[in-house]
């Protein structure tokens, strides 16, 4: 074993002082001083583990390999404050974050899944143990202190009347709890499609007037730096990503039209499936349980959305990177894409470019197969 994979006391120190190039901080028994550094020293990660980390992060995102270094110095300094609010959600969200931090074996942490140890999670209602008056004050205060700078991560969509009742939290309304974090926030992501693009809350007949964090913010005059990254739920290692991105450059990365990291939803799921060499040989599954489909052959005819979906899910998988939707033999639902509860809606109002379209309005089923048109060869 090399001394840099040893995991003494001693050897940790070492590693970060190598990392760091310069002598350790001063001992402080405070957690809120504490460093990306001393966590992954906690934990035993290797310089190599973590550099191979970072390497394999700027792969991702497409960030030149002479950034590595500053990527990793962003990375090793005090954790920037999360704040992490939810409206109207599942809580699928953030159990994919959640799962991201899970070890993946008994005897080494996959270091691509640090994703709470990256940050400090500040305020988060579902995991911290305040509740009440306590969590508020708390989220006031972290506010306070980091005027400017956190990174308020939303969840959930928010009904836009704040009169009408159907969201009220802390005795406040969704619209005015937003507005206080978001007014004060150096960075917004809004992650999964209903706090993107509404989700589920927004689909038709949208009985709370649930709109997307976007549009609101839009109705509000908020012109804060915005990034969807959309899914239901979206994969953990994307939100890994975009905020590794936010800590080199202090800045968004180049996004889509839709506010979405262009590296993680610049390409179509249906371009790098692997099944795609099936859909272009023209063999179909035609049902789950045929021959077609125990041999891998193209899930289109049963009603995948890969070809107008835009994901990373192909690549960079879900699971610690274990499969996708159509590698374990279901084809892509569209949930990274605006308005996919409602089958691809094709007004102008749902969709200023339409989605997908079987019917005149809607898609009767998930299932049902995408039109030839939108299909490329």
């Amino acid at each position: 074993m090399k001394d840099d994979d040893k995991s003494t006391n001693e050897s940790r120190r070492n590693l970060i002082t190598r990392l760091l190039q310069e002598p350790p901080s001063p001992e402080n028994d405070s957690l809120l001083n504490e460093t990306i550094g001393d966590r992954l020293a906690q934990m035993g990660v290797s310089r190599r583990g973590f550099m191979q980390f970072c390497a394999g992060m700027a792969s991702m995102m497409a960030i030149p390999a002479a950034m590595v270094p500053r990527m990793a110095a962003a990375a090793l300094a005090a954790k920037p404050s999360v704040i992490y609010m939810s409206f109207q959600e599942c809580t699928g969200c953030l159990e994919s974050l959640v799962n991201s931090s899970i070890q993946s074996s008994a005897n080494s942490t996959t270091i691509e899944n640090l994703i709470l140890n990256l940050v400090s999670l500040d305020y988060q209602e579902t995991l911290m143990t305040s509740a009440g008056h306590e969590a508020e004050t708390i989220r006031d205060e972290i506010m306070a202190a980091n005027n400017g700078s956190f990174v308020l991560i939303v969840d959930g969509s928010i009904p836009k009347d704040p009169t009408n009742g159907y969201f009220i939290s802390g005795g406040k309304s969704g619209v005015t709890r937003f507005v206080e974090a978001a007014n004060q926030a150096g960075l917004i992501l809004a992650v999964g499609t209903c706090a993107a693009f509404g989700g589920l809350p927004n689909a038709d007949p949208n009985p709370t007037g649930a709109v997307s964090i976007g549009e609101l913010m839009a109705s509000k005059g908020i012109n804060k730096p915005l990034i969807n990254i959309s899914g239901c739920p979206p994969i953990a290692e994307v939100i890994t990503g975009v905020i590794m991105y936010y800590l080199t450059y202090g800045a968004a990365p180049a996004l889509d039209s839709l506010k979405r990291p262009r590296v993680f939803y610049g390409e179509d799921i249906h371009d790098e499936c692997y099944r795609k060499d099936y859909f272009e040989k023209g063999l179909f599954a035609n049902t789950f349980d045929d021959a077609g489909a125990r041999q891998g052959y193209c899930l289109l005819k049963l009603g995948c959305k890969g070809p107008i979906s835009n994901n990373a899910c192909s690549e960079v998988k879900w699971n610690a990177r274990t499969s996708f939707p159509m590698k374990s033999g279901h084809g892509c639902m569209g949930c990274s894409q605006p308005y996919f509860w409602d089958g691809g809606v094709t007004t102008a109002k749902a969709n200023p470019v339409p989605f997908w379209k079987n019917g005149p309005y809607k898609s009767p089923s998930f299932y049902s197969p995408l039109p030839a048109s939108l299909v490329d060869d």
